[in-house]
């Protein structure tokens, strides 16, 4: 299967939104990169791309010229925008991607219009049969009710926005918000309605959610809210608009008549969409379905209605120009280990099973067979049982493989590192990915003496997607051993995920550059890791050096 390259726009903030796609290709099994596109290089959702890259502001000139050559350098697939600031210029040139054979998931450019102008939303909520409050454009001419709602025509989250509450009041608001309209204050139950479509504007969910709590225009509190009532509104909706992929519709349900009243469009993801991905109308990893050529059609179902999510802040380390290791002042006192290719060369383990594979099969060939077929990129298992027409025993080759006491041994001085750390008083632990079955035989057949609470194979804390980057094991680990992040380092040999959960969290990092390794590659961008070793015992070297230099001792 063919990997995957999605940019975000304007990534800012939209850490979850990067998190579900994330997932969903980890639930998928499809290899996917994620790329940033950012002015400044600071934006905390950079921590979560594969890849970052700066850009000018959209509302330069060179901006679509930067970004398209960006994406034809990188082969990106499909740019999503996530800012209201982008998707007009990104609507109006989506034909230019088109043809250098890039996706942009945006509406429509008479439809982005549409958004930008509420006037021109209000008439379109009207032509669906939707009632939505009138809008007046000069506040001379607003002659009540009051409260009211005063906001610039082309705004966006709450900037700017004002509820005035008497009619002496809206002059000084009137001077103060540039190109307004004015509308009648709706009181009742705010509706979000998260709305995904395939690209010819076919919707796939339309999950709608209560707003119980909200700041600047995004949700911090939401309720799923399958009401059956919005829903078939909102396919009317769909119907004249013909989304491409999602857009977010805002209502309110006046409290004394039940009526529902239209406000908004945004033809992107909204902010608090990964909520109701989260609750099953999972977006995201649809997004990845049409991407590889699947048509997926109305999900009616799945969906938790009820369930109540609430969002919060928290901190990230940026990294940017400078290397990670720069500016620590703690010592290490705690150090993670990954395994295959750090510990022992993965090639060893894949070849026993392999071996093990052909002694099932009965084949004196299909070792080195199946060896072959792996090193150019086959389904090694698939390819050799086509080739013997035995498919059906597919199953059991497989079983066989995971399940087999691999032949495999430390790498040379390994042993010893593990022990010098552990002789020094340092906490020593093990943070791997895979299959249990496979990963506690690896840890028997290397005789690795370490107690079990030290050793996390994620997919035992609930599945493939506590996967690193997934920082779960790193916070699990963390809090068992009672030591700040700042003590931790974690050493691994996969530059594309194992770091970048460590960096985030404030650990340090040693990249174990294994030319040797399933997963080596040159060039790797220094800002992605600490510190940089070519043997694994130079780990006890750097690490003895490191906390020598934290003391002071250093000469």
């Amino acid at each position: 299967m063919r990997e995957l390259r999605i940019l975000f726009t304007g990534a800012g903030r939209r850490i979850e939104l990067l998190q579900a796609f994330r997932q969903a290709a980890q639930a998928l099994g499809v290899s996917l990169k994620l790329y940033g596109a950012d002015m400044a290089g600071t934006a905390p959702a950079l921590a979560f791309c594969d890849f970052s890259r700066k850009i000018c502001a959209m509302k330069d000139t060179d901006y679509i010229p930067q970004l398209l050559e960006i994406c034809k350098r990188d082969g990106i697939d499909l740019v999503i925008p996530t800012i209201d600031t982008d998707l007009l210029v990104l609507a109006e040139n989506r034909e230019l991607f088109r043809k250098a054979g890039i996706a942009v998931m945006i509406s429509g450019l008479d439809k982005v219009r549409l958004c930008r102008d509420k006037n021109d939303t209000t008439a379109f909520f009207h032509s669906c049969g939707l009632k939505a409050p009138g809008t007046v454009n000069d506040y001379r001419a607003y002659a009540g009710p009051y409260p009211c709602f005063i906001k610039p025509k082309d705004g966006s989250s709450s900037i700017d926005a004002y509820k005035v509450e008497k009619k002496e009041q809206l002059a000084a608001y009137a001077e103060r918000v540039k190109d307004y309209i004015i509308q009648p204050f709706i009181d009742g139950k705010e509706y979000t309605v998260d709305i995904f479509c395939d690209l010819q504007g076919n919707p796939i969910y339309i999950t709608p959610r209560e707003r119980l709590a909200v700041r600047s225009g995004e949700v911090l509190k939401t309720r799923i809210a399958l009401d059956e009532r919005i829903i078939e509104e909102c396919r009317e909706l769909v119907r004249r608009f013909e989304p491409c992929g999602p857009i977010t519709v805002q209502l309110i349900r006046e409290k004394e008549t039940g009526e529902d009243y239209y406000i908004e469009i945004n033809p992107r993801y909204g902010g608090g969409a990964p909520l109701s991905m989260k609750a099953g109308a999972d977006s995201a990893q649809m997004t990845l379905r049409l991407l590889l050529g699947e048509k997926p059609g109305f999900r009616d179902g799945g969906v938790q209605d009820g369930a109540v999510y609430s969002r919060f802040d928290q901190s990230i380390r940026i990294v940017s120009e400078s290397r990670p290791t720069e500016g620590r002042t703690r010592r290490i006192s705690g150090v993670i280990f990954d395994l295959d290719d750090t510990l022992y060369a993965e090639k060893q383990y894949v070849k026993s099973g392999f071996r093990a594979v052909a002694e099932y099969l009965g084949e004196t060939q299909a070792e080195e067979k199946l060896w072959n077929y792996f090193t150019e990129g086959k389904s090694a298992v698939d390819a050799l049982l086509q080739e013997l027409e035995r498919q059906g025993e597919k199953e059991n080759c497989l079983h066989v493989y995971r399940f087999h006491e691999p032949e495999i041994s430390l790498y040379e001085g390994a042993a010893d590192v593990l022990g010098r750390f552990r002789d020094d008083g340092l906490c020593v632990g093990i943070i791997t990915d895979g299959r249990p079955e496979g990963q506690r035989n690896k840890l028997k057949a290397l005789g690795i003496d370490l107690s079990p609470e030290n050793i996390i194979i994620t997919d035992e804390l609930g599945g493939p997607q506590f996967r690193k980057p997934c920082d779960i094991a790193f916070r699990v680990l963390q809090r068992r051993w009672g030591l700040p992040f700042e003590e931790l380092v974690y050493i691994g040999d996969n530059p594309d995920k194992d770091f970048r959960a460590a960096i985030q969290l404030g650990m340090e990092s040693i990249y174990f550059e294994n030319s040797d390794g399933l997963y080596y590659r040159k060039d790797v961008p220094e800002n992605t890791y600490g510190i940089k070793i070519c043997d694994i015992v130079d780990a006890y070297r750097v690490v003895g050096w490191y906390n020598k230099r934290m003391a002071g001792t250093l000469r």
